[in-house]
């Protein structure tokens, strides 16, 4: 059973769209794309530097344009993915390669989830600290000591903490026994209360996203449930927005539902990384540049039921 997944915000660097542009395809769709956006994807994802690419409303509709720009090139001539699955942002694109969301529609509701998610970071000043390995219950018990949130929980030794920066700073000066510290490259703690604003600005839009019922399974980052339900689905993305990602239950579903393979779309590698370490025994291929597409197409051949 094939999985494709979509990373979330802070996978992103600095000219990673660029071997994709030489596959014309790409440069057209993201052009059309640029238009719908209202942003200079190509720019973006080619010549801009860290700190422009690490705005949330341009990191957020980047990521979901390069993956969906990428799964049209992998997919032309084979069937769909077994399952589906997206972390934080990346759900948008999983949402439009499962067939619940058009293109279009996904890139509108991004470009606006980014939007209402960057003035909600800008209220406060908060961030966000990836705290690697420790024992897990006493790591969740000094985040809460600290009156932080555990954002995401990413399985496989990772979750991140995330709130106000003066508190962070008091976490760091207090970490977890035999956990590591490092602080991520992101505008404000999302996945938190924080972001009830941007909740509110996507619960007035999306009654009005067309929206159909998925045809590969489809694994959200609540719970890790499977969710057969469209409007369901969008109406989870919405709440998302202010609630952890846990990855970690995905992962356990994956697991449960016989996922044998994995590729993950660009900017890859963090999904995968994770899943290397929890899912022993599932293949996978990170789908950083179209030197990786052979690999892939091959990976969908033999695990595709």
């Amino acid at each position: 059973m094939i999985l494709l997944a979509s990373p979330g915000q802070g996978a992103q660097s600095p000219g990673f769209l660029q071997p994709w542009l030489e596959i014309p395809a790409v440069a057209d769709r993201l052009a059309w794309w640029s238009a719908v956006t209202g942003l200079d994807l190509v720019r973006y994802g080619t010549e801009a530097d860290a700190e422009e690419i690490r705005d949330t409303a341009v990191a957020q509709p980047l990521l979901v344009a390069a993956a969906l720009a990428a799964h049209d090139v992998l997919s032309a001539d084979l069937p769909r993915p077994d399952a589906v699955a997206g972390h934080s942002v990346g759900e948008l694109a999983a949402a439009a390669i499962a067939g619940v969301l058009s293109p279009e529609a996904a890139l509108v509701l991004v470009r606006e989830r980014g939007r209402a998610m960057a003035e909600a970071a800008a209220v406060t000043e908060t961030g966000m600290t990836a705290v690697l390995g420790g024992d897990p219950e006493e790591v969740l018990a000094a985040i809460d000591k600290h009156g932080l949130t555990p954002a995401n929980v990413n399985g496989a030794g990772q979750i991140v903490a995330a709130g106000a920066v003066d508190r962070l700073a008091e976490f760091a000066d207090e970490p977890p026994a035999k956990a590591r510290l490092r602080p991520l490259s992101v505008a404000g703690a999302f996945h938190t209360e924080y972001m009830a604003p941007a909740v509110d600005v996507l619960r007035r839009l999306a009654p009005g996203v067309p929206a159909a019922d998925p045809a590969p399974r489809l694994i959200q980052n609540r719970d890790g449930a499977v969710v057969d339900g469209g409007r369901e689905f969008v109406d989870r993305l919405v709440e998302q927005v202010s609630a952890p990602v846990r990855w970690d239950a995905c992962m356990e579903t994956m697991r449960e539902i016989g996922v044998t393979a994995i590729i993950e779309l660009p900017p890859a590698g963090t999904l995968t990384g994770l899943a290397r370490r929890e899912l022993k025994g599932v293949e996978l291929v990170a789908l950083k540049t179209p030197a990786d597409l052979d690999k892939a197409r091959d990976l969908i051949k033999a695990h595709t039921r």
